[in-house]
């Protein structure tokens, strides 16, 4: 096995081994908030996790089972949309999830209505952020988003947002208004929690990037990944090997939240070396990146 080869697996398997700690600890924390707040005390929340919350409470059955079987069509549209590997983390962090509501007991840590959402909300949300940064979801929901987003006008938190409103209603009708209301204040605190963890999975992520195998990289985001790029012919200036006078290819492209785990892995594995920058973008128009009608 050559330098390059053995460097590029050494790079992977402790990415690999990141992601796993990320996605065990998210699901350690959603577990903490759902047994410790939220399903002691009858409340429920958005997304998947909400429907499943609300579907025990009628009927008693299993959250567990409940978590697998509605999450089930949203791991399959994950499959054709996205990638192999994160369908299987996604997979896998959901299983884990299942299971750890299963054997993991988890005291019921207060009775106050307030406290159970804010805090229900914001357990279950550090949870989901853990997750997606580590590569994968322990919610559904975030992959019907994203397929909607690229199809329609709508943003995430758009389709997000009209999802929710949907499962509120529903609980309001069979059954009350304040456990609907008690929902979505578990919404906003879980949503808000994801937002801070990982500053926003719904935004575009610009990437430039500087590095010795520009060509090679560029081939990789655009043959492979599929992915727009401009190249910006630059100059090298200053670096750790002091004064530098050459010309440089940067590369610079446009991402979702979701692609950037998987985008700047397969850089590292050409150039674990590659000086990349990250930009938040509020919006785009043009190119291979649909424009979306509002920001959240």
């Amino acid at each position: 096995m050559s330098q390059t080869r053995k460097t590029r697996a050494r790079i992977s398997y402790i990415q690999n081994i990141q992601d796993i700690v990320l996605i065990g600890i998210g699901v350690l924390l959603a577990a903490v908030g759902l047994k410790g707040f939220l399903l002691p005390n009858g409340f429920l929340d958005g997304g998947v996790t909400g429907i499943s919350l609300l579907i025990s409470r009628l009927t008693g059955w299993s959250i567990s089972v409940l978590l697998i079987v509605i999450n089930i069509p949203f791991i399959l549209l994950a499959y054709r949309q996205l990638s192999v590997a994160f369908t299987i983390r996604a997979l896998c962090a959901i299983l884990g999830l299942a299971a750890a509501l299963v054997f993991i007991d988890v005291p019921t840590i207060t009775s106050d209505k307030l406290l159970i959402a804010i805090f229900g909300g914001f357990f279950l949300g550090a949870g989901i952020g853990m997750s997606v940064r580590g590569g994968a979801v322990l919610d559904g929901t975030e992959v019907l988003a994203l397929y909607i987003n690229r199809k329609t006008v709508l943003s995430m938190g758009e389709v997000i947002m009209y999802f929710n409103i949907v499962i509120f209603s529903i609980a309001a009708v069979l059954i009350n208004v304040e456990t609907a209301l008690y929902a979505m204040l578990t919404y906003l605190s879980a949503s808000k929690t994801v937002d801070f963890i990982i500053q926003g999975f719904e935004e575009y992520i610009a990437l430039t990037i500087i590095s010795n195998e520009s060509e090679l990289i560029r081939k990789t985001l655009t043959l492979s990944l599929r992915k727009g790029v401009t190249v910006f012919k630059g100059q090298s200036g200053f670096g750790k090997r002091g004064s530098v006078d050459r010309d440089i290819d940067i590369i610079y492209t446009v991402v979702t939240r979701l692609e950037v785990h998987k985008i700047i892995d397969e850089i590292e594995k050409i150039d674990e070396k590659a000086f990349i920058v990250q930009h938040n973008i509020n919006d785009t128009k043009g190119g291979m990146i649909k424009r979306r009608a509002t920001h959240h």
